[in-house]
């Protein structure tokens, strides 16, 4: 019997190699300027890299073209503007302001900003002022009250992952790249994953960035492309800090719990310059309504 089975899948396997009419398979060389090149590194290598860059980049001065995606979230704010001009500052340790105008005219379409306790929303085209705790979690019922500053700074400036975190090492591949996965885990009686940092092994750079909430909930999922080397007043870098060599360009942030999905694309950056702490305040603008944004839920809780 054991015979037998040797010559069934000597036969199977002279079979599948021949086929009826000749080989079924087909060989094809890869160009070499197309082969591409998976690089090796280490969990600690990429903890390094990783806090290089969240520990070196303080502030952030950069114009960029941003396209809202998906859902309703903008509708009745920036619905007639498939893509805006925004003027986007950031600064550790919690500051972001951002100004989106209109393509062409340059009529402000929103202006926002947000510091370590609340955020503050400009609408001119409703006339509206929205104010809110940074800490509201609840999806509103108004779309644009659920894109946050706060967002974008989380994005721009990355949280240093610190010692005493427990991280977790991968590899994990697809058919279109390779990658290595660095998952940060939250401690406390049950442990939980926070944060997963995905680095394309093709170049070793940040390619993606999920922030995670309780009980698993994907809050925040940031791809990153098109890094850039920086150059001249780029390449600032804040004292006691270690160089970082290049940025980001390309920024997809989906925050899936919000319903929304922002694609910003930089066209001018400088890092780490000083920014005057005036430029981050937001008042309101002068007959304009003022909207507490979550005060309406909590007026009707019993």
């Amino acid at each position: 019997m054991r015979r037998g089975l040797a010559c069934m899948a000597g036969v199977t396997v002279a079979a599948i190699s021949c086929g009826c009419g000749g080989a079924v398979s087909t060989k094809h060389n890869v160009a070499p300027t197309q082969i591409v090149v998976a690089k090796d590194a280490t969990r600690e290598e990429l903890l390094e890299k990783y806090n290089t860059m969240a520990k070196s980049v303080k502030s952030v001065n950069a114009t960029v073209e941003l396209k809202p995606i998906g859902g309703s979230n903008y509708s009745g704010v920036i619905e007639e503007y498939h893509e805006v001009k925004a003027f986007l500052l950031a600064e550790r340790p919690a500051y972001i302001r951002m100004i989106g105008q209109a393509p062409v005219i340059g009529k402000t379409v929103f202006d926002m900003a947000s510091d370590a306790d609340s955020f503050r929303v400009s609408i001119p085209s409703k006339n509206k002022f929205l104010v809110g705790s940074i800490a509201l979690e609840r999806t509103s019922s108004k779309p644009i009250e659920n894109l946050r500053p706060q967002h974008l700074l989380d994005a721009l400036l990355w949280s240093e992952i610190r010692k005493e975190e427990d991280v977790l090492f991968e590899e994990f591949n697809d058919e279109k790249a390779r990658y290595y996965v660095l998952t940060v885990l939250r401690g406390g009686y049950q442990r939980e994953i926070l944060r997963k940092i995905w680095f394309n092994r093709t170049d070793l750079q940040v390619a993606r960035l999920q922030e995670f909430g309780p009980k698993g909930a994907l809050l925040s999922d940031v791809l990153y492309s098109d890094w850039e080397p920086l150059v001249g007043d780029q390449k600032q870098i804040a004292d006691g800090a270690p160089a970082v060599t290049a940025f980001p360009h390309a920024i997809q942030i989906t925050r899936p719990h919000d319903d929304y999905r922002l694609d910003l694309h930089v066209t001018k950056l400088t890092l780490n310059e000083d920014i005057p702490a005036d430029r981050f305040k937001l008042e309101q603008p002068a007959g304009s309504e003022l909207v507490h944004v979550g005060e309406d839920t909590a007026e009707k809780k019993p």
